[in-house]
Formats: C-alpha cells, structure tokens, sequence
C-alpha cells in the first residue's frame, strides 16, 4: 500500500463518522461520482481534525460550507485564540497519479469570493444566493465583535504551479496563502493523525477543586539547576482533567516522554490503573498512582475565576515527561465512559500532577535551549520508574531516529515505531495496518546485516543494540536508510522462497539478507524496491544449498563445525554439520564475500 492508499482509508474512516442519516456520506456502492464528492468533503474533515484539533464529527461539519453557491470557499475555520480567519480551498484528486500531479487551476482560484462575503454580501455579482452553510457563515462573522482585529488566511489543499505560487497574493485579493501540496498533506496530515501527534496545544486549562474536602491546594518550588533555574507547581486534579486533555492531544503531548502511550492489556500496568477508576468509588487512585510529571514554558495558577471551590491553572506549551500510561488510561477510559454518558466513573478521583516551567527569558541564547533538552533528558530518565525504561526508549527522541522515520516514510510509506506503541492509534482507528509497521529492534537487526555483520544481527542483544555507542555505530546520520529498507524488504521475502527444512528458514535469514544488501545501488527507484529483492532473494536462495555444500569442504570449517563419524552398521562415512555454530561464526562473512562475490 502506498501513501495515498492510505490517505483513502483515512478519508473513508472519517467519512464513516457521519451520523447516519447523513446521506451524502453513504452513497451506494454504484454511486461512484457520489462517493468521490464525500471523500473530497471528508478530505477537508482531515484538515480540520488534524490542523485545529476538531475530534467530533458535527464539529467539523459545521465549517464546511462546500457545495453549489458557495463563493468559491469550501470550508472556514475561527481561530478565536489567534484571531485568525481561515479560508479553505480544497481539490481532492480520486487518483494516487491525480493526487500527485494535478495542480488547482487559475479558474478555481478567481471563483473565491472572499471580499464579497466578510463585506456581507448574500449573493454573488450576478444576483445568486449564496447556500446557506455561506449565509451562517456570514452570520458568525456579525457576531464577532472586535472581527477588525482578526488575521485572514487563505489555505489552499492543492497543488499549484510553481510560476503561479508568487502571484497568488494578488489573484485571492492580498490575503496571505498556505499551500498544502500532497507532499505536506501526506507528512502534516496523514503521518501525524496516524501517529495520534496532530495537534499541538498552545496551551492548557485544567480546572482543579479548592474546596476544604479536596487536595486541590498547590505546593510551589524554585529550585535552581546546572542548567537552568525552574519552577516546580505540585498540585492534585481530577482524573477527568486529564482524561481529556490525552482523548484531545494523545501523542502530540507526549513528544519528550521515552515512550508513546501503550495499549491496555490484561494484567498490564495500565490495566491495574483502570481498575482504580472503574471498580472503586472513592479516592484510592491518588494514593496508589506515583502521578504524572508536565513540562511548560510557563504556569499560571488562579483561584479568581468566578467559580466556587474551582481554580485553573494555564499551562504553555505543556509536554507529558512522565506518568503516560497513567494519562493514556484515563484517555482509553474517557473515551469508552463517553460513548454511555457514564463519566461519572471519574467522579471524586484524582492524581497528582508536577508541573516544570523552565525560567528561559525570550532572546536567550541557543545554549540555554539545548541545556533545557539537556535537562529535559535527564529528568524523563530519571522519573520514568514506574515501569521499566529500555535502552531502546532511551533512544527514542535521538536525532538520529526522527531523522530516520520521517525520511522512511517521505520515500517509503512506511512507519518505522521509534516509540513502542506510537501507531497504536492508527492501527486501532482502521486507517493503517500492522503490516506497514518497522519495529525498532528488527530493524536494527536488518541494520547490521546489511553492514555485513550478519553474526551479530542474529545472535546479538537487542539491548546491546541500543547501547549509545553501539547504537551511535549502527544508525550513523546517514542516507542508508534507503539500503536498510532494501534489505528489510528482501528479508521479509526470505520465507516465501526458501524451503520449510531448510537452514535457510532460520538460522540463514541475516545472511541472505546480507547478501542481497550487496547488490543495492544508490541509483534503485524506489518503486523498483519491491520487484529487485524479489529477484535477488530468488536467485540467492537458489543458490543456498550449493553455497552450503561448498563450504562444507572448506577446512576451515571443517576443523572448527563439522565432524565425521561412521555409520558402525554399514561403514558409511557421515558428515554431521553443527549449522547453529556456523552461523555464529568467524568464517561466514568470508564465505559469503567468496562465495556471492561481494
């Protein structure tokens, strides 16, 4: 599958979102034209889910104003935080090649009757009403009162041609103009939603309980630090609080955290969590859970807020560093407790929360910032105790691996989980199956074939793997990736070739791998990947038992693996061959260079 295939099973999941009695969203299976129109409008629900947060379906439609009579405008959003007033263009392409390749005309761009309507008009030049989606739109923009103040911005979700792009200001009237080719909508719409990181909070409010019966009161630290000096707020909130902030934000508020949030699964840590919220009615929660750890650029904490028993407090910027799964759980129980209006399970619970806002004034230097990360760093390895930390988690936010999984899957595709459970969320929501997941620990293992060391990327600890100099050899900043994926393609069609009772089926598979990494060139397509490590894991399993029967003979191996015995029935002279030792051993890269000539 590729990229736009996914891309349509997103759209179609969104477009199965629509209530039911939303028609246009559930054409039959003749309607083609029908079912083209709702995909192009839940294309725009893509933008809006991902770009400003809108997880409800009706949420989403009620900016959607395309249909006839609609000024040339699709879609609109009021950032009423930002002041920003968004116009939305949208031309979804029914092909993978269309989608790719056919750009907005000039004719479409003219058709956006922006001026007319923020002015108020109710119809076009020539006397035709606007639809009605237009008039309320209209409508809304009435009621703002300071609407002078606002930004407007013109988002087209399209391609346009290089040499029309610098005149686009002057075509839509003046207004600024972002341009969401196919190549941002793939890696700002596609990969964040499938990796539940697509919307980033400026900045968070969380209602806490002041009242005598509640833990709702703060304890406030300074501590000064090697690195920077910090404020530290400690304060109980509702489990609730956080449920929904990780329902909203999921991966998007985890991104210093060593890990993404993990599925529930029996007996796990996570499973016990929700046991404390939905088998017990009173407050064991804060006293059995270690609590979660935030960080921000900044805190504000107010009791004022014309409430009774209630404060708030504005985090900026804020990032989960520890206690995921606690607030992952909570999410996963919020979402199912929403479905039966039975949020009542969250009632009189809450969980402690430590939030760290680092005192950097603007304009400080570069420095400053990576000291932060420094610090940042070293608190998420020291809080994260309450499950076991892997070196492979410790690496997770490396460079190295972000690099890497962006550029995988700009060429590829494919989502290789730097964070155990990243795609989760992906998976769970139908858009994208297991398949197109590249475990972190295999890969490595493909890594080292394909740097011929064959040996050790059977034989080797994963946890070796990850040790940061060991690591740092393995995934040099590099353009590799694209001979790693070759390789990792070639080993995953090792099984469709090679016999069931074949060394081969096992013990061999790094070494094939290896040996079809030998034939990799840089100037590969990309979508020739496929089609070459079919041929090349063709002919070199072919050539296996040759290649073991030769090496058999070489003395090397015989003296170090093999020995003779004699059959005392019929005499016969028998070669038993320790295959498992072999392929552990000091011989086999000399073999395969002698014997594939690489």
């Amino acid at each position: 599958m590729n990229k736009y295939q996914d891309l349509l099973s997103i759209v179609d999941k969104l477009r199965q979102e629509a209530p039911k009695n939303y028609k246009r969203y559930y054409p039959d299976a003749e309607e083609i034209e029908i079912l083209e129109n709702a995909r192009a409008r839940s294309f725009i629900h893509l933008f809006l889910k991902v770009k400003f947060g809108l997880i409800e379906f009706n949420d989403r439609e009620n900016y959607i104003t395309d249909d006839t009579s609609d000024g040339g405008i699709d879609a609109y959003f009021i950032d009423q935080e930002s002041k920003i007033l968004y116009f939305i263009q949208s031309k979804f392409r029914n092909s993978d090649r269309n989608f790719e390749s056919k750009e907005i005309t000039f004719e479409e761009l003219l058709s956006m009757d922006i001026k007319r309507i923020v002015q108020g008009e109710e119809c076009y030049e020539d006397g035709t009403k606007y639809n009605g989606k237009i008039l309320n739109f209209i409508k809304r923009l009435q009621q703002i009162s300071d609407l002078p103040n606002y930004k407007f911005e013109i988002v087209l979700l399209a391609n346009v041609k290089q040499e029309l792009q610098p005149k686009l200001s002057r075509i839509t009237g003046g207004y600024p103009v972002d341009i969401y080719n196919f190549e941002r909508v793939y890696s700002e719409l596609v990969f964040p939603l499938i990796s539940g990181s697509f919307y980033n909070v400026k900045q968070l409010k969380i209602t806490i309980n002041v009242d005598r019966n509640s833990a709702g009161h703060r304890i406030q630290y300074y501590p000064i630090t090697r690195y920077a000096e910090c404020t530290v707020n400690a304060l109980f909130v509702p489990t609730i609080e956080i449920a929904r902030i990780l329902f909203k934000y999921k991966n998007s508020i985890l991104k210093f955290n060593p890990r993404s949030y993990l599925d529930l699964v029996s007996g796990s840590v996570n499973d016990k969590i929700a046991k404390t919220i939905t088998e017990l009615d009173t407050n064991e929660f804060a006293l059995f859970n270690n609590g979660i750890t935030m960080l921000s650029d900044n805190t504000v904490y107010s009791d004022n807020v014309a409430k009774k028993n209630k404060a708030e407090v504005l985090i900026t910027n804020p990032q989960i560093i520890n206690g995921g799964q606690t607030a992952y759980t909570l999410s996963i129980l919020y979402e199912r407790f929403l479905k039966n209006d039975t949020l009542q399970i969250f009632d009189n619970k809450e969980v402690l929360l430590k939030i760290i806002s680092f005192n950097i004034e603007e304009g400080d230097t570069a420095k400053t910032e990576i000291d932060k990360l420094k610090l940042i760093e070293e608190i998420s390895i020291a809080t994260n105790q309450q499950s076991t930390v892997t070196e492979a988690d410790r690496r997770a936010n490396d460079k190295v691996q972000i690099e890497l999984q962006n550029k995988i899957y700009s060429d590829f595709g494919l989502f290789y989980e730097r964070k155990r459970g990243e795609f989760g969320d992906g998976i769970r929501s139908g858009y994208i199956d297991r398949s197109k997941i590249i475990e972190r620990e295999n890969f490595l293992r493909i890594c080292l074939a394909a740097q011929n060391n064959p040996v050790a990327a059977r034989a080797g600890s994963v946890n070796s793997f990850f040790e940061k100099n060991s690591f740092d050899s393995i995934l040099p900043v590099s353009d590799n990736y694209r001979k790693y994926i070759f390789a990792l393609k070639a080993f995953e069609k090792i099984s469709k070739y090679v016999p069931n009772d074949s060394n081969a089926k096992n013990l061999g598979r790094y070494s094939i791998t290896c040996v079809v990494a030998n034939k990799f060139d840089k100037d590969f397509a990309v979508e020739k990947f496929d089609e070459l490590t079919d041929q090349y894991v063709m002919e070199i399993v072919s050539k296996w038992s040759k290649f073991e029967e030769t090496i058999r003979q070489e003395a090397e191996n015989k003296k170090y693996y093999f020995k003779e015995i004699y059959d005392k029935e019929s005499g016969e002279r028998i070669i038993e061959t320790n295959w498992t030792a072999y392929y552990k051993g000091r011989t086999l890269l000399t073999d395969l260079k002698k014997h594939f000539e690489f």
